[in-house]
């Protein structure tokens, strides 16, 4: 069997080298049943972009001709992690996702910046806004492979409203804001019968009416329903749950704060009540924005002791992710950006944040104190599977999309490979 040179990490992976079939990956520290393990190897297969198994190629395919174009990666004993995952990002860069004009450009310009980022995959949000404005938007915003090419993948839109409470709105406009008393068909009517099918997050007040009654039948179209900009009690957000909701929006932010007679949506932590059908038997994911400033870090370590399998890392950010400080924009409003905090322009309500992926897992492991593979996790396997595509993302198994990140000790991103290539970090 002949193979290339052995690359070291300092080495850029010839992407252009058509011949290159399979590329193996040794002396990488990987995820294995909950522990980071030394000393471990990967196959991709580059050609489909997926993952191998490397006892199978070896033992049961004996497909020779692709082992004899294998070239071989010596990972330094760097940890190598499936990309990461963001459900909640409402734009970055300069662009906003719910007023760019040019939105198809945008998508582009953002999904490469988050490639740096060690973001492979992600769900662009869009805030309430106005029938008119998901008429135009949400056709544009398709499920798309991510590629070198192109960027990180697009798993579906995140819809943040409009079907919100009023009192809870944060950075969204209360004109906007939609009841549901005729069910399903007020979600069809603003968001559009055929745009439905782009939608995989839809962010909603269960005590807003006819909400909570529309919510398995937004499941049933395969949509993820998740409790936000919420003023519910403890007992419609269980009845949510119950109902088929399975995630909580940016925890402990535009929602009922936690008191002890009626912990609201934050006492879902806590719940033992509710009742499930045997393929929902677990408590609901949460979102967590991990800047600092949206929640202190004692609540975020007190959300994860509660919850740790079901903590979901997201930015929230918004178009000034990634710059420096001005006046941005939010759907049809305005964002001051000044040392880090963003606030809709003239009042003190936070309008999301401008921290990227990388730097919201640093801070949730320093917040909370878990371990590399419990940060990890909550940026991938958990996010991937509150998205039901576990199958192929977030987790580094057989058939899973070759979507992979190296990083460091400090979980510093080192090198980025989408769909089995390499990307160029210094691009």
């Amino acid at each position: 069997m002949t193979t290339s040179s052995i690359l070291n990490t300092n080495d850029k992976v010839d992407n252009s080298n058509n011949d290159v079939k399979i590329l193996k990956l040794i002396n990488c520290r990987l995820i294995i049943k909950e522990e980071l393990l030394s000393d471990q190897v990967l196959f991709i297969d580059v050609t489909n972009g997926k993952i191998l198994d490397g006892q199978k190629i070896f033992f049961q395919e004996r497909n020779w001709s692709r082992l004899n174009t294998m070239q071989i990666l010596d990972c330094n004993n760097l940890i190598v992690s499936p990309g990461y995952i963001d459900i909640q990002i409402n734009g970055g860069f300069g662009v906003d996702f719910t007023a760019d004009v040019d939105i198809v450009e945008g998508l582009k310009i953002v999904s490469k910046e988050l490639l740096k980022r060690g973001c492979t995959s992600f769900c662009p949000t869009i805030v309430s806004s106005d029938s008119k404005i998901y008429e135009n938007i949400l056709p544009k915003i398709r499920q798309r492979k991510g590629s070198v090419k192109d960027g990180a993948e697009i798993l579906g839109v995140h819809c943040e409203g409009p079907f919100i409470a009023p009192e809870k709105k944060g950075a969204h406009q209360e004109k906007v804001l939609k009841s549901a008393t005729n069910g399903i068909k007020d979600f069809q009517e603003v968001y559009g019968m055929k745009n439905l099918n782009n939608i995989k997050i839809i962010t909603l007040a269960p005590e807003v009416e006819g909400v909570n009654d529309t919510i398995s039948e937004l499941v049933k179209r395969n949509i993820v329903v998740s409790i936000g900009h919420t003023s519910s009690s403890v007992k419609d957000s269980e009845r949510a749950i119950e109902n088929g909701a399975t995630l909580v929006t940016h925890l402990f932010n535009a929602m009922q704060a936690f008191h002890h007679r009626d912990p609201g949506p934050v006492g879902l932590l806590g719940s033992f009540n509710i009742k499930v059908t045997l393929s929902n038997k677990i408590k609901p994911y949460y979102g967590l924005i991990c800047d600092g400033i949206h929640s202190h870090p004692n609540s975020v370590k007190i959300a994860y002791s509660s919850h740790p399998k079901g903590a979901i890392i997201v930015t929230d950010a918004m178009a000034a992710a990634g710059l420096s400080d001005g006046i941005y924009k939010l759907g049809e409003m305005e964002a001051k950006v000044s040392e880090d905090y963003v606030f809709i322009n003239g009042t003190e309500t936070l309008a999301g944040s401008k921290i990227t992926m990388d730097d919201s897992v640093k801070n949730f492991r320093k917040f909370t104190g878990c371990s590399i593979v419990e940060a990890i996790n909550s940026a991938t396997i958990n996010p991937a599977k509150a998205l039901g595509v576990q199958n192929k993302k977030g987790i580094l198994s057989e058939g899973n999309d070759a979507d992979i990140i190296f990083l460091d000790d400090d979980l510093n991103v080192k090198k980025v490979f989408v769909a089995g290539i390499e990307f160029r970090l210094n691009k």
